[in-house]
C-alpha cells in the first residue's frame, strides 16, 4: 500500500515532505513486540482470571471478566490489521507470525484479510470495488441494524465463507485475485482443520477452557469491535482523498493502545506505511487537515446509527 499524494480537484493535500515520511515510517520491531506481548499478556492474565473464577464460583461470576476478555481478544483484529500492512514490525517474519496467530484466534483467515484489504485501500468507499461496503450492512429496519452492530452477522459471514473455501474448493469474490485463489482455499482447510482439532481434544478432556476464555469472549467482543469498525468511514464522503473519506476518533489513551493507534484513521489511510507508534506523531502534523472528526466511540457510533437510518429512510 503506497503513499500516492492525491491531486485531484477538491482533494485536499497532504502536508508531509519526503523526508518526514522516511522518518515517520521507520519499522520497529521492540515497539512490535511492547505492543504484541502487553496484548497477548492482558489476554492470558484474564484469561487466567476467568478459569479461576469460574471454576471456583462457577460461570456466572467470570461473566464480567469475559466482557473484558472480549474486548481484548476482539481487538487482536487490529494486530492483524497492522501485521497485514508488514508494519507492526520491521521483520517480516515477526509480521507474519503474529498476524497468522492473532487472524487464528479470531476466525478471519489472514491471507484473505490481507487480500481483502488491499482492495479496501485501493477503492475506500467506492460502492462497486471496496469490500468493506461490498459485504457491509443493509438493514432494512432497527432490529437489522442492531444485530448488524453485535457483529455477530459479519462473524457468521466470515465464518461461512471460509467453510465455503474449504469445503467446496472455489473462491468466487471479486477482491481474491485467480493466482491467489489456491492460496486461500488451503488457508481455509488449515484453520477448519485445526478448529476441528481444537474442539475434539476439548471433548476428549472434558474442558471448557477455550469456551469460557476464549469463544464466548470473542462473540461478546464482537459488541465492541463492530461500533468501533463502523466508526472509520461510516458517513464521510465517497471520494478518493483519505481526508475526507476517512474519519479520525479522538478517544482515551487505553482505546488507542489496545486498538495499537487505528483511532487515527484518517493518518493511516492517508500514509499507510507509517507504523502504528508513529500515528500519533502524524496525528500532531496533519490535524488541520482532517475533514471527520468523531468525539470518543459513544458520540460517533449515535452519529453512524443516525447515518444508517437516514440512508434506509432515505429509499
Amino acid at each position: 500500500m503506497t503513499d500516492a499524494t492525491v491531486s485531484e480537484p477538491g482533494h485536499r493535500l497532504k502536508p508531509l515532505t519526503p523526508a518526514m515520511l522516511r522518518e515517520l515510517s521507520v519499522r520497529s520491531n521492540l515497539r512490535g513486540a511492547a505492543q504484541s506481548l502487553g496484548h497477548y499478556g492482558v489476554i492470558v492474565l484474564v484469561g487466567a482470571l476467568i478459569w479461576k473464577v469460574s471454576s471456583s464460583h462457577g460461570v456466572l461470576w467470570a461473566l464480567p471478566l469475559m466482557a473484558v476478555q472480549g474486548y481484548l481478544v476482539a481487538f487482536l483484529f487490529m494486530a492483524v490489521h497492522e501485521t497485514a500492512h508488514k508494519t507492526a514490525f520491521r521483520s517480516r517474519s515477526l509480521n507474519l507470525a503474529v498476524g497468522y496467530l492473532s487472524a487464528f484466534i479470531i476466525g478471519l483467515p489472514y491471507e484473505y484479510y490481507c487480500l481483502f484489504h488491499w482492495d479496501h485501500h485501493r477503492y475506500t468507499q467506492d460502492p462497486e470495488k471496496d469490500p468493506e461496503l461490498i459485504v457491509g450492512v443493509k438493514p432494512a429496519s432497527d432490529t437489522q441494524l442492531a444485530i448488524a452492530y453485535s457483529g455477530l452477522l459479519q462473524v457468521a459471514g466470515r465464518l461461512r465463507l471460509m467453510l465455503g473455501h474449504a469445503v467446496t474448493g472455489k473462491v468466487v469474490v471479486p477482491w481474491i485475485p485467480e493466482s491467489k485463489r489456491g492460496t486461500i482455499v488451503a488457508e481455509a482447510r488449515a484453520y477448519v482443520t485445526l478448529y476441528a482439532l481444537l474442539f475434539a481434544l476439548s471433548l476428549w478432556f472434558s474442558s471448557a477452557l477455550l469456551l469460557w476464555v476464549w469463544i464466548v469472549p470473542l462473540v461478546i467482543g464482537q459488541f465492541f469491535l463492530r461500533p468501533y469498525l463502523y466508526a472509520e468511514h461510516t458517513g464521510c464522503d465517497r471520494t478518493r482523498s483519505a481526508f475526507q473519506n476517512t474519519r479520525t476518533t479522538y478517544t482515551g489513551a487505553i482505546v488507542k493502545w489496545f486498538a495499537w493507534n487505528m483511532p487515527y484513521h484518517v493518518e493511516h489511510h492517508a500514509y499507510p506505511s507509517i507504523p502504528f507508534h508513529a500515528l500519533p506523531k502524524l496525528n500532531e502534523i496533519v490535524d488541520g487537515e482532517i475533514v471527520y472528526r468523531g468525539r470518543g466511540y459513544i458520540q460517533t457510533t449515535r452519529e453512524t446509527w443516525a447515518w444508517f437510518r437516514r440512508q434506509r429512510h432515505a429509499g
